[in-house]
């Protein structure tokens, strides 16, 4: 059985990325292209790091600190790894670099009919603060928008 200590948390790296692309793909309606991914990970603004079981990369995750916010921009985890605590340890991981690097919330969105993230986010302590009607083009899905105040965060759970 495979559990939370089976998995490492790492940078990204070029070679990762067929594997990233192929979560990706299997993720999302419309994947980012390879070459959003390639950009990100050289850019010293984004924060960019993969979950591994194995040496197998099983989630990822990319965000960025603008001002004294983070946001998240992309998180997905191979369909073979999800509910096993994978997303959850990649944004506790983001969340608690950029509370100790100056980060007061974080911002992200997320489509309303994705129940399963939502319900993780909430977990962690994401609320809703809009609504954006329309917001995924592709599909014509609204987005939440969910807010992290890492600040009460970091006093009250320690992580």
């Amino acid at each position: 059985m495979i559990k939370a200590s089976d998995f490492l948390i790492d940078e990204i790296r070029s070679r990762d990325l067929d594997e990233i692309i192929a979560i990706e793909q299997s993720s999302f309606p419309t994947p980012w292209p390879r070459q959003v991914f390639d950009m990100e990970i050289k850019s010293p603004k984004s924060f960019t790091r993969v979950s591994r079981n194995n040496g197998t990369v099983v989630g990822y995750i990319i965000a960025w600190k603008i001002y004294h916010e983070a946001h998240i921009l992309n998180v997905a985890v191979h369909r073979e790894y999800r509910r096993l605590g994978v997303a959850q340890s990649l944004l506790l991981d983001c969340l608690t670099y950029f509370s100790n690097n100056g980060a007061i919330t974080a911002l992200l969105e997320v489509r309303s009919k994705n129940d399963m993230a939502i319900n993780l986010y909430e977990k962690i302590g994401f609320k809703a603060i809009g609504l954006r009607r329309g917001y995924y083009c592709d599909t014509g899905d609204d987005a939440i928008v969910m807010e992290l105040d890492l600040e009460y965060i970091k006093d009250s759970s320690g992580f």
